[in-house]
């Protein structure tokens, strides 16, 4: 087994962080319908945990589910095929996915499982392709596959791929889910939607703070949606991250934050997290490393 990889027959655990999206501009849309993106990720620490247990027969099975999404159509499944079409390995494994991060809420849970799957997995079975090429092979899985495997967080463009690492200062955030889950898939085919931002540099996002230009289409078709973010934004600017349903305010301290999320009604759910730039699962797998 390689650095990092737990040697054990039994069930191993690897982390699977949520992300921020602290902006998110559309800037074009490609011929292929695909839409070109500048945004920056923030990595932080609430996340789900993926158990994995080796198998012999090269089976890819998930017991026990996941929450409302089929087998066939779980993106940690389908990693863990795409890693053994990719490299031709005939080990197995089964997939236990305990959920903290909400489906369907804008903070990336499902990309981040393949991505720790990839990842693990890649240890696991001793398949040896760097994380360049994890991230590639998990690109055509979601958008957002390749900032969870590369493990920070990181300004992007393209349609997210091309990443670029930031040293975000350390920052704590309330996040609110509203109990509802919003289409990605809608929202981006929404003929409201914004599709020609101006191209922003990172400095200049730091002057101005960026938006998301995903939220005015979110507020009108989603409707608490829209409540949570005027609620949230009575006490700290809110933003909704990627298309929802989730939307977040950033907090000077934890006791802040803690504050902040006592507040919150009750019919809704809040996080507290602290921003994080570097993945949990990459100081699993290389404690040593840094950047």
């Amino acid at each position: 087994m390689r650095a990092g990889a737990p040697v054990t027959p039994a069930e191993t655990h690897w982390p699977a962080p949520a992300k921020l999206n602290l902006f998110l501009h559309v800037v074009g849309r490609r011929a292929d319908g695909y839409h070109e993106l500048q945004t920056l990720f923030q990595l932080i620490d609430l996340a789900d945990t993926v158990g994995i247990t080796l198998r012999d027969d090269g089976r890819i099975e998930r017991p026990g589910g996941t929450y409302g999404v089929a087998a066939e159509d779980d993106l940690a499944v389908r990693a863990a095929r795409a890693l053994q079409a990719a490299t031709g390995c005939r080990a197995g494994a089964d997939l236990r996915i305990a959920k903290r991060i909400p489906l369907g809420g804008g903070l990336g849970g499902g990309s981040s499982d393949a991505a720790t799957v990839l990842l693990a997995l890649n240890s696991l079975w001793d398949c040896g392709l760097s994380v360049a090429e994890l991230a590639a092979l998990g690109l055509p899985l979601g958008a957002d596959v390749p900032v969870f495997v590369k493990g920070f967080s990181a300004w992007a463009e393209g349609v997210g791929e091309q990443l670029t690492p930031v040293e975000l200062p350390e920052a704590w955030y309330v996040i609110v889910h509203p109990g509802v889950t919003v289409s990605t898939a809608g929202i981006f085919q929404s003929t409201e939607l914004t599709r020609n931002s101006p191209l922003i540099t990172i400095r200049a996002f730091f002057d101005s703070g960026g938006r998301n230009d995903c939220e005015p289409v979110v507020r009108s078709r989603v409707p608490e949606v829209a409540d949570a973010l005027n609620w949230l934004a009575q006490y700290a600017p809110a933003r909704l991250t990627g298309t929802g349903a989730c939307v977040f305010a950033a907090c000077a301290s934890a006791i802040d934050a803690e504050r902040l999320a006592a507040r919150v009604p009750q019919r809704w759910t809040s996080y507290v997290t602290r921003g994080l730039n570097r993945s949990p699962l990459h100081e699993l797998l290389w404690p040593a490393r840094r950047g």
